[in-house]
């Protein structure tokens, strides 16, 4: 028997092309079209509607980039089509991209109910099933003529990416506006065809299966006459009844199919769009649900459920009742998606917060899963977060995106730093937008690595990134893969449902230690520097606001601004979605996080400078504040008092030019090039600086990736470095203890300030850059006289440690990595730390130095800048601070300390005395990483905290009010089973290595 396989599938695919497809209308009527152009931003539902539009004809250009039309489409529904099925055929300009990256549309009926969205996939409106004939038709489509930034062709720099930049001209052409005629007897002949032919397809060749299929599909194109589709296609299905009727063997793979819309909240579109692009794909689900009696459709994200709720009422309405149904099921429990890497402890706790008490208050839903498809990469820190908010499972797919390694599971228990283990899937799929294609389904079942032990994955199904959702086509694909034989089974099933089986059948998974690095998009740990700032800035004046808000509710009556805190909140973790923070989006949303980080500063230091003043009093006495949660200057964590008495830091020439600071603690030798030479720890007796090297050293790399711009920094930037050694200016700082050096390159001016505060054992480096370059990777070097094969690097709740080495290609690949606040080296008795303020990307390598010792180099970089093309091709252009400091002869204690004052700076104010802390504990290992009320209004003091050095510790925490009770408590405030020990405002802690802990105080 002779393969004709590719004959079969030939003839299969022009068929379907040319005569089958173009059948499924064989009539239609043009519509009568209207436009009226929105003059600036949207306008409201009821002003659209009421708008007089002008006529247009099909093939017009319409659409100024970002802009919206409103057209009326107005028809009769011929007589002639009486017990008839009628769609309206509604195509803005589609092109056959994905929908999500070009124009849309949401129609409307004239009473302003909400229809369902329009994408290049779904371009159909039901008019009626069966049609009386003679109907008057009018719709409205309020539509976003959103440019196209993204064809994956190269990807070139485009001014489209912000309104301010993006001009006027027209982006579309109007094309189909009919009334037409569905045949659902030649519609169902398509899915039948695709089903079988991409089956077919995918069968090995030796398979009796395919030659059953194959034959099939040739008896079925034979019965159809060519000219006449819509008279034979139901003689052609009849063909195929019997192999669509062959049911899967038993040993079949299992996939639960999710109804999925994985909606960027921002991306190439500013976040005033993603609101309408949501409301679009609801309206698409919920009346998906209303005609699919077994589809399930799951949505994340509670910012955009409550986009829904605020902006869209009517489409609200509709979700809320599918909801009611379990046919609409929130998912994932989170504020948003947000990157995992960069948000600090605090903010990502508050994701969980925030996420399920949305769900929980609007639905009574309890979400056990964390749902994070396109998340880049995941941080150790996570597995005890997700299990302290009361979810117990975790849901991505973006690591099989990793370049090098393979991931070698799709089902496994995830343990992350302080030994919690979260029971995780990959959906083997290696989608999130899964269209039920017979090659995505094959896919699937050959690739789950778990096969013998498991036998069920996840397909999140539907269009994605921009949204639009499952398609009516998808579900009556998976109708047919229901139970077919060559194939995986598909049901549709909620995510809790397939979890639940998935963990029931595979009690043994086998556990993944550490972090889950994605090996791609390494720079979006460095990309729009503003953006990272922002964040982190926000997140340590949240930590200062209710901290001191809360002190001084308890001690002045001060008003607790629960409601300014709340949004505040919600905003810094809208812009964690893991393309605001990580830097990935067009223009226009990092000039708007701008300007929002800005205002939120704005906002949070006048409730700080509030609270502040409420607890200082009257007074003209200088009092200074710690907000960090270690004492510092003689000021305990949470406190204020009057400033200490500082030492002396001697600034003095150095004999080869350059200078020296010493202050009794550290001596540093700053040469005639302004780098630091020496960082000499006189207590340790002990050189930092490694032989040869010099420390606050500025490289220049090119950074033209093979692909992602501002996501990739490809391993072979390292090939060529500049070192920026040049030195326009070197003199004394105005203080005496500091020195300012000047540097130029390129189009760009940096000036660097290193300054050694009187009894401080740190080196602070204050890096000031006017950055003018293209497409460069601008670090800063710090070569460690240390001899380390790994190193830390903090996360949430904690640090893991990295190896130096690249034994192995998992090491190798790794050659950018995220760290919070400090990267810690160190060897036996003696190590060094750098912390920053505001950067996370860097990289740790080692060198065997070839000097008499041969002694090794351990050199810490911190990623500064980036200056990519794509989606921005103004990224990182303009003046960037960063602090960074260097501390010789720290342990990890050290460094966690370090790492908190950094970012949290005291604060001065007069006032009339001291302030004691709200809450003290009795060992620096264990760390508040907030004290506030609760958020449920009852006045209860809410702290959490956590062991920081990686060791277990007994601690005692104080409260300095009268305690009535004291509960443990999840991240959401909710009391835990077993209460802690004890005695008055005294409570006993015994800590694991980086555990988590809540505490709820009730004030007597």
């Amino acid at each position: 028997m002779h393969d004709d396989r590719n004959l079969v599938e030939a003839r299969l695919k022009r068929v379907l092309d040319e005569r089958i497809r173009p059948a499924v209308y064989p009539e239609s009527v043009p519509l009568d079209v209207a436009v009226w152009h929105a003059p600036g931003e949207p306008v409201p539902v009821a002003e659209g509607l009421a708008a007089e539009p002008e006529p247009i004809e099909v093939g017009a250009r319409w659409g100024a980039p970002w802009g919206t039309s409103w057209f009326r489409v107005t028809g009769t529904v011929p007589e002639a089509w009486k017990g008839r099925t009628v769609e309206a055929l509604l195509d803005l300009g589609f092109d056959e991209n994905m929908p999500g990256f070009q124009c849309e549309g949401l129609v409307y009926r004239p009473d302003g109910t909400p229809v369902k969205g329009l994408n290049p996939r779904n371009q159909w409106v039901r008019i009626g099933a069966p049609v009386e004939g003679g109907e008057e038709v009018r719709l409205h489509i309020e539509a976003a003529s959103n440019p196209v930034i993204l064809d994956y062709h190269p990807f070139l720099p485009t001014q489209l990416g912000d309104k301010e930049t993006a001009g006027s001209e027209p982006q579309y052409r109007l094309a189909r506006m009919d009334l037409a005629v569905l045949d659902e007897d030649v519609w169902q002949l398509v899915i039948d065809l695709e089903v079988l032919g991409e089956l077919m397809a995918e069968l090995p060749v030796e398979s009796a299966r395919r030659w059953d299929v194959l034959r099939a599909v040739e008896r079925a194109l034979d019965a159809i006459d060519l000219q006449d589709v819509n008279g034979t296609a139901a003689r052609a299905r009849e063909q195929l009844a019997e192999v669509l009727a062959v049911p899967a063997v038993p040993s079949a793979h299992r996939i639960s199919a999710v109804g999925h819309a994985h909606i960027d909240s921002a991306w190439l579109w500013p976040l005033r769009e993603t609101v309408r692009k949501v409301a679009r794909t609801t309206s698409n689900m919920t009346a998906l649900i209303e005609d699919e009696p077994d589809f399930v459709f799951a949505m994340s994200q509670a910012q955009q459920w409550a986009w829904v709720k605020e902006h869209r009422p009517e489409v609200w309405a509709r979700v809320k009742k599918a909801v009611a149904d379990g046919r609409f099921v929130p998912a994932g429990g989170m504020w948003v998606e947000s990157d995992t890497n960069m948000p600090g402890s605090e903010a990502m706790a508050r994701q969980f917060v925030h996420g399920k008490r949305f769900f929980l208050d609007e639905f009574g839903i309890e979400n056990d899963e964390a749902w994070l498809p396109d998340t880049f990469g995941f941080a150790a820190g996570l597995p005890q977060i997700i299990k302290a908010a009361g979810s117990k499972w975790l849901l991505t797919q973006k690591i099989s995106w990793s370049q090098t390694n393979k991931f070698p599971h799709h089902t496994f228990q995830w343990e992350g730093i302080d030994g919690t283990r979260i029971f995780t899937h990959f959906p083997p799929v290696d989608t999130y937008n899964c269209s039920m294609k017979g090659s995505e389904i094959a896919h699937a079942a050959r690739n789950f690595k778990d096969k013998g032990a498991a036998r069920h994955s996840l397909a999140p199904t539907g269009w994605g990134d921009g949204g639009g959702g499952t398609t009516r086509e998808m579900i009556a694909k998976s109708a047919r893969l229901r139970d077919l034989e060559g194939s995986a089974t598909v049901v549709w099933e909620t995510p809790d449902a397939f979890f639940r089986k998935a963990e029931a059948e595979y009690p043994d998974a086998p556990v993944w230690v550490g972090e889950l690095y994605l090996e791609l998009h390494r720079a979006t740990l460095t990309s729009q520097a503003k953006t990272k700032q922002g964040n982190r800035r926000s997140e340590h004046l949240l930590r200062e606001a209710e901290l001191w808000a809360a002190t001084a509710a308890v001690r002045a009556g001060f008003p607790y601004p629960y409601e300014e805190l709340d949004r505040i909140w919600k905003t810094v973790l809208l812009h964690q979605f893991h393309d605001i923070l990580p830097g990935s989006s067009i223009a226009w949303v990092h000039r708007e996080a701008r300007a929002t980080y800005e205002r939120l500063a704005g906002e949070l230091n006048a409730i700080i400078d509030s609270a502040q003043r409420a607890l200082a009093g009257e007074g003209t006495a200088e009092l200074v504040f710690n907000s960090a949660p270690h004492a510092r200057e003689g000021v305990p964590a949470g406190g204020a008092r009057l400033p200490a008495t500082e030492g002396r830091t001697s600034l003095a020439p150095r004999p080869d030019g350059g200078f020296v600071l010493d202050n009794g603690l550290l001596r540093v030798e700053i040469d005639a090039r302004g780098l630091v030479v020496s960082a000499y720890d006189i207590e340790g007796d002990r050189e930092t600086i490694a032989p040869g090297g010099a420390a606050g050293l500025l490289q220049l790399h090119p950074d033209f990736p093979n692909m992602w711009d501002a996501w990739d920094v490809d391993a072979f930037y390292r090939h060529t470095v500049t070192d920026l050694t040049g030195v326009d200016e070197l003199a004394p700082g105005a203080d005496g203890a500091s020195v300012r050096i000047t540097r130029t390159f390129g189009d760009s001016r940096v000036t660097q300030h290193l300054s050694l505060a009187p009894g401080d054992k740190r080196l602070l480096l204050d890096t000031e850059v006017d950055w003018h370059e293209t497409e460069k990777f601008l670090k800063l070097a710090f070569p460690l006289d240390v001899h380390a094969e790994r190193y830390a690097s903090e996360t949430q709740f904690g640090h893991f440690h990295r190896p130096t080495h690249t034994n192995t290609s998992w090491e190798a690949a790794k050659f950018e990595a995220c760290n919070h606040r400090f990267v810690h080296v160190e060897e036996p008795g003696w190590g060094a730390a750098v912390v920053n303020d505001s950067t996370y990307g860097h990289d740790v390598t080692r060198t065997v130095r070839t000097d008499a010792d041969q002694g090794t180099t351990t050199t810490v970089r911190v990623s500064l800048l980036r200056a990519p093309r794509f989606p921005d091709p103004e990224t990182d252009q303009g003046v960037h601070r960063f602090r960074h400091a260097l501390v010789p002869g720290a342990g990890i204690a050290d460094a966690v300390r370090e790492g908190w004052r950094i970012n949290l700076p005291e604060r001065r104010i007069t006032g009339g005395g001291e302030v004691s802390p709200l809450v003290t504990v009795d060992r620096d290992a264990v760390v508040i990483t907030a004290v506030k009320l609760a958020d449920d209004g009852s006045g209860d003091v809410v702290v959490r905290l956590h062991e920081a050095h990686g060791g277990r510790t007994r601690a005692t925490l104080t409260a300095d009010f009268e305690v009535a009770d004291v509960s443990a408590t999840d991240l959401l405030e909710r009391p835990l089973p077993e209460p802690p020990s004890r005695e008055g405002a005294r409570v006993a802690l015994r800590l694991r290595p980086f555990e988590l802990v809540t505490l709820r105080l009730r004030r007597s």
